[in-house]
């Protein structure tokens, strides 16, 4: 008779800590998170007081000091003579400064004054592009030297080609060593994907 009685109550228990167990628990409160700050603005970066004349900007090569028109730094002229190493110019240091870097652009003409396309490599173009530190060595004021650049070889000449025309587009300007780039300029204008025998009015910068 005791164990019927206590049987039935123990029973009650365990089915009451079942309930128990499976009940839902309430949830802590979600912290809502603080916005975040907004972004300090950035002061716009400053421009040369130096640029050359005519022109304006920050003087990175990003951000060149930049020219309009017919504007330039270097003149360059094709002195007729191509050999195996490619198309001979000579240049003409146009500006203040000496001139460590270049990105010259080379043109091709028939006789006709029609100007060709440049087929070597997979894809055609209207020009030869070449950049880099392409003079060997710092031009000087003034100076006037005579190149083959590596990046216009005699691949590059298209057939039928009766003169070559280059203008210089971007250059940088060299510090007193002559060994770095301390600002650059450029002028866009000069170098259109088509583009003209003779270009623009052969006024040059001086």
């Amino acid at each position: 008779m005791t164990f019927a009685l206590i049987a039935p109550g123990f029973g009650c228990e365990e089915q009451a800590a079942e309930k128990s167990a499976g009940a839902p628990q309430p949830s802590a409160p979600t912290a809502v998170a603080a916005p975040a700050p907004p972004p300090s603005a950035e002061p716009p970066p400053k421009l040369r007081d130096d640029c050359p004349k005519g022109s304006s900007g920050v003087g990175t090569s990003e951000k060149p000091c930049l020219a309009s028109g017919d504007a330039r730094m270097m003149e360059v002229k094709y002195t007729g003579k191509t050999t195996d190493e490619g198309p001979k110019f000579s240049i003409v240091n146009k500006s203040d400064s000496q001139i460590l870097f270049g990105s010259l652009v080379a043109y091709f003409y028939d006789k006709a004054g029609k100007q060709l396309e440049v087929t070597a490599g997979d894809k055609k173009r209207p020009n030869q592009p070449c950049s880099g530190n392409i003079f060997a060595g710092a031009v000087k004021p003034g100076e006037k030297i005579f190149m083959f650049f590596s990046c216009v070889k005699k691949a590059h000449v298209p057939e039928g080609t009766a003169t070559i025309e280059a203008e210089v587009k971007t250059v940088g300007f060299a510090d007193e060593a002559g060994k770095k780039n301390e600002f650059y300029w450029s002028n866009p204008d000069l170098v259109p994907d088509q583009r003209p025998k003779g270009g623009s009015a052969a006024k040059t910068k001086k």
